[in-house]
Protein backbone atom coordinates (compact mmCIF):
# COMPACT_ATOMS: atom_id res chain seq x y z
CA UNK A 1 0.00 0.00 0.00
CA UNK A 2 1.34 3.36 -1.04
CA UNK A 3 1.00 6.38 1.21
CA UNK A 4 1.01 9.99 0.15
CA UNK A 5 2.85 12.60 2.09
CA UNK A 6 1.10 15.90 2.75
CA UNK A 7 3.65 17.68 0.52
CA UNK A 8 2.64 15.84 -2.68
CA UNK A 9 0.02 18.46 -3.58
CA UNK A 10 0.47 22.13 -2.88
CA UNK A 11 -2.60 24.32 -3.01
CA UNK A 12 -2.39 28.07 -3.21
CA UNK A 13 -4.61 31.01 -4.07
CA UNK A 14 -2.72 31.52 -7.32
CA UNK A 15 -3.37 27.92 -8.37
CA UNK A 16 -7.08 28.31 -7.69
CA UNK A 17 -7.41 31.71 -9.33
CA UNK A 18 -8.79 31.26 -12.82
CA UNK A 19 -10.60 33.54 -15.21
CA UNK A 20 -14.33 33.56 -14.49
CA UNK A 21 -16.30 32.54 -17.56
CA UNK A 22 -20.02 33.16 -17.51
CA UNK A 23 -21.85 30.55 -19.57
CA UNK A 24 -24.91 32.69 -20.35
CA UNK A 25 -23.03 35.74 -21.57
CA UNK A 26 -20.57 33.69 -23.64
CA UNK A 27 -23.47 31.82 -25.31
CA UNK A 28 -25.23 35.11 -26.03
CA UNK A 29 -22.07 36.73 -27.40
CA UNK A 30 -21.33 33.71 -29.58
CA UNK A 31 -24.94 33.62 -30.83
CA UNK A 32 -24.59 37.26 -31.84
CA UNK A 33 -21.34 36.48 -33.70
CA UNK A 34 -19.05 38.21 -31.21
CA UNK A 35 -16.00 37.09 -29.24
CA UNK A 36 -17.18 35.01 -26.27
CA UNK A 37 -14.63 36.63 -23.94
CA UNK A 38 -14.94 40.36 -24.64
CA UNK A 39 -17.99 40.59 -26.92
CA UNK A 40 -16.33 43.31 -28.98
CA UNK A 41 -14.85 41.86 -32.17
CA UNK A 42 -16.30 39.57 -34.83
CA UNK A 43 -16.20 35.81 -34.29
CA UNK A 44 -16.55 34.91 -37.97
CA UNK A 45 -14.37 35.92 -40.90
CA UNK A 46 -16.74 34.37 -43.44
CA UNK A 47 -20.17 32.75 -43.23
CA UNK A 48 -19.05 29.72 -41.18
CA UNK A 49 -15.28 30.38 -40.97
CA UNK A 50 -14.25 31.32 -37.46
CA UNK A 51 -11.48 33.95 -37.27
CA UNK A 52 -8.09 32.87 -35.96
CA UNK A 53 -8.07 35.33 -33.06
CA UNK A 54 -10.00 38.17 -31.49
CA UNK A 55 -8.73 41.56 -32.67
CA UNK A 56 -9.57 43.21 -29.32
CA UNK A 57 -8.64 40.79 -26.51
CA UNK A 58 -6.39 38.40 -28.49
CA UNK A 59 -8.34 35.21 -27.69
CA UNK A 60 -7.18 32.39 -29.95
CA UNK A 61 -10.17 30.79 -31.70
CA UNK A 62 -8.19 28.07 -33.48
CA UNK A 63 -8.76 25.34 -30.85
CA UNK A 64 -12.54 25.37 -31.30
CA UNK A 65 -14.06 22.06 -32.41
CA UNK A 66 -17.66 22.78 -33.39
CA UNK A 67 -17.65 20.00 -36.04
CA UNK A 68 -21.21 18.80 -36.75
CA UNK A 69 -22.94 19.90 -33.53
CA UNK A 70 -24.29 23.19 -34.97
CA UNK A 71 -25.86 21.37 -37.92
CA UNK A 72 -27.50 18.81 -35.62
CA UNK A 73 -28.85 21.55 -33.37
CA UNK A 74 -30.19 23.52 -36.34
CA UNK A 75 -31.93 20.41 -37.67
CA UNK A 76 -33.52 19.83 -34.27
CA UNK A 77 -34.61 23.46 -33.84
CA UNK A 78 -36.00 23.89 -37.35
CA UNK A 79 -37.65 20.48 -37.23
CA UNK A 80 -39.39 21.33 -33.96
CA UNK A 81 -40.79 24.49 -35.55
CA UNK A 82 -41.67 23.38 -39.10
CA UNK A 83 -43.10 19.90 -38.42
CA UNK A 84 -45.71 20.95 -35.81
CA UNK A 85 -46.69 23.91 -38.00
CA UNK A 86 -47.06 21.63 -41.02
CA UNK A 87 -49.13 19.14 -39.05
CA UNK A 88 -51.35 21.87 -37.65
CA UNK A 89 -51.95 23.44 -41.07
CA UNK A 90 -52.53 20.03 -42.67
CA UNK A 91 -55.12 18.96 -40.10
CA UNK A 92 -56.96 22.30 -39.98
CA UNK A 93 -56.87 23.49 -43.60
CA UNK A 94 -55.68 20.56 -45.79
CA UNK A 95 -53.99 22.64 -48.54
CA UNK A 96 -52.80 20.94 -51.75
CA UNK A 97 -49.45 19.18 -51.69
CA UNK A 98 -47.83 21.58 -54.20
CA UNK A 99 -48.67 24.52 -51.94
CA UNK A 100 -47.26 22.77 -48.88
CA UNK A 101 -44.03 21.99 -50.72
CA UNK A 102 -43.83 25.55 -52.02
CA UNK A 103 -44.07 26.84 -48.45
CA UNK A 104 -42.29 24.30 -46.24
CA UNK A 105 -39.20 23.59 -48.34
CA UNK A 106 -38.08 27.23 -48.75
CA UNK A 107 -39.09 27.97 -45.16
CA UNK A 108 -36.97 25.08 -43.89
CA UNK A 109 -34.00 26.07 -46.05
CA UNK A 110 -34.15 29.75 -45.06
CA UNK A 111 -34.55 29.01 -41.36
CA UNK A 112 -31.64 26.56 -41.48
CA UNK A 113 -29.35 29.03 -43.22
CA UNK A 114 -30.39 31.83 -40.87
CA UNK A 115 -29.70 29.76 -37.74
CA UNK A 116 -26.50 28.00 -38.76
CA UNK A 117 -24.03 30.83 -38.02
CA UNK A 118 -25.61 31.94 -34.72
CA UNK A 119 -25.78 28.35 -33.46
CA UNK A 120 -22.14 27.73 -34.43
CA UNK A 121 -21.16 30.92 -32.59
CA UNK A 122 -23.06 29.74 -29.53
CA UNK A 123 -21.26 26.37 -29.68
CA UNK A 124 -17.88 28.15 -29.81
CA UNK A 125 -19.00 30.31 -26.86
CA UNK A 126 -20.05 27.19 -24.97
CA UNK A 127 -16.68 25.56 -25.59
CA UNK A 128 -14.87 28.67 -24.38
CA UNK A 129 -17.02 29.00 -21.24
CA UNK A 130 -16.55 25.33 -20.31
CA UNK A 131 -12.80 25.40 -21.10
CA UNK A 132 -13.14 22.70 -23.77
CA UNK A 133 -10.78 21.82 -26.66
CA UNK A 134 -7.82 24.07 -25.90
CA UNK A 135 -9.79 26.96 -24.40
CA UNK A 136 -8.39 25.97 -21.00
CA UNK A 137 -6.37 28.02 -18.55
CA UNK A 138 -3.02 27.61 -20.25
CA UNK A 139 -2.23 30.78 -22.13
CA UNK A 140 -0.89 30.54 -25.64
CA UNK A 141 2.54 32.02 -26.37
CA UNK A 142 2.59 35.25 -24.43
CA UNK A 143 -1.15 35.93 -24.58
CA UNK A 144 -2.87 36.44 -21.24
CA UNK A 145 -5.99 34.30 -20.61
Amino acid sequence: MQTMSPTDKIWSREAGAVEKRDLGSSLKRGFCGRCPRCGESRLFGAFLKVDNRCSVCGLDFTPHRADDLPAYLVIAIVGHIVVPAALLIETDYSPPVWLQLAIYLPLTALMSLALLQPVKGAVVGLQWALRMHGFGDKAAEGIAP
